[in-house]
C-alpha cells in the first residue's frame, strides 16, 4: 500500500465538491453537544467573538451563533466556504491556512477547533504552529477547544479497508499508520461509467500526553480532558480526545 510521499499537500484536494457529495450532510446534532460541551467547559462570555478553526460547511458555526455568540470562521477549501456562506448565517467568512491566521495579537474571546482539525501536516513543526496561531489570536484569558481523535483507539482498532456505495459511487478506503500517522486512501469509482478518483487523508497521532505538552508550549493551559461530546471524562477506550482550557499566552522566551 505505501508508495511515494506526495508532493502536494492532500487537503487542497480532497475537501472539495467530492467531499461535500460524499459526505452532504454531517450530524446536527454532534454538533450541537460539541458547542454544547464547550459553552459549558470553558465558556468565553455573552456575545464573545469565537474563531472557528476549520470550519467546514458550517454546521458548528451555525450552532455557535444559536447560542448567542459571534463566530467567525476560517478554512481553506473554497467549496466548503461556499457551502457554509451558503447555509449559514455568518458575520465572517475567512479562506486562509491555519498555520498563518491573518487576525491580530488578541482579537478573539475563544477559537475552537472540532472534529479532528488538527494533524493534517506532514511536518510536525506546522502543527506547532497552527496551536501558537491559536494562542495568539486569542486575548489573555480566552477560552480554547480542541476536538482531537484517540489515538491509542486508533492503533488498536484501524479498520484496514472498507467498501460502501453511495448514488451510484462505490467507495474504497484503505488506511494504514505510517510514521506516526494514519493514512486512508479513498477511491471513488463510477458505477455507471467506471472512472475513478483518488484522494488521501493523513492525520499523525498525537497521543495525550503529545498533545497535552503540546498547547501548554505553546501558551493554552488545559482545564478539561472529555472522552466524547456527553462529557465523560478521557479514558484509553474513548472515541474522542477532547481538551478544554484557557489562553495564558507564550512565555517571553518563546515569542
Amino acid at each position: 500500500m505505501s508508495g511515494p510521499a506526495p508532493t502536494r499537500e492532500w487537503f487542497r484536494d480532497w475537501f472539495g465538491e467530492e467531499y461535500i457529495a460524499l459526505y452532504p450532510h454531517r450530524d446536527e446534532g454532534e454538533a450541537r453537544a460539541a458547542v454544547d460541551l464547550f459553552l459549558a467547559a470553558v465558556p468565553p462570555g455573552a456575545q464573545a467573538t469565537v474563531l472557528d478553526l476549520a470550519c467546514g460547511a458550517g454546521r458548528h458555526m451555525r450552532e455557535l451563533r444559536t447560542a448567542g455568540l459571534e463566530p467567525t470562521g476560517l478554512d481553506l477549501s473554497r467549496a466548503l466556504l461556499r457551502r457554509a456562506q451558503s447555509q449559514t448565517v455568518v458575520s465572517s467568512l475567512v479562506r486562509a491556512d491555519m498555520r498563518e491566521i491573518p487576525f491580530e495579537d488578541g482579537a478573539f474571546d475563544g477559537v475552537t477547533s472540532f472534529f479532528t482539525s488538527f494533524g493534517y501536516f506532514r511536518e510536525p513543526l506546522d502543527d506547532r504552529r497552527v496551536l501558537q496561531e491559536m494562542g495568539r489570536v486569542v486575548r489573555r484569558g480566552g477560552s480554547f477547544m480542541l476536538d482531537f481523535l484517540n489515538a491509542d483507539r486508533v492503533l488498536r482498532e484501524l479498520v484496514p479497508e472498507d467498501m460502501r456505495e453511495i448514488d451510484g459511487k462505490r467507495i474504497i478506503q484503505r488506511r494504514e499508520i505510517l510514521d506516526g500517522c494514519v493514512i486512508k486512501r479513498i477511491r471513488i469509482e463510477s458505477t455507471t461509467d467506471g472512472s475513478a478518483s483518488d484522494f488521501e487523508e493523513r492525520v499523525r497521532l498525537y497521543s495525550r500526553a503529545e498533545l497535552t505538552a503540546l498547547l501548554e508550549e505553546a501558551g493554552l493551559e488545559i482545564s478539561h480532558r472529555f472522552g466524547d461530546y456527553e462529557g465523560a471524562t478521557f479514558r484509553s477506550t474513548s472515541p474522542r480526545l477532547i481538551l478544554a482550557g484557557h489562553v495564558t499566552g507564550l512565555p517571553e522566551a518563546a515569542r
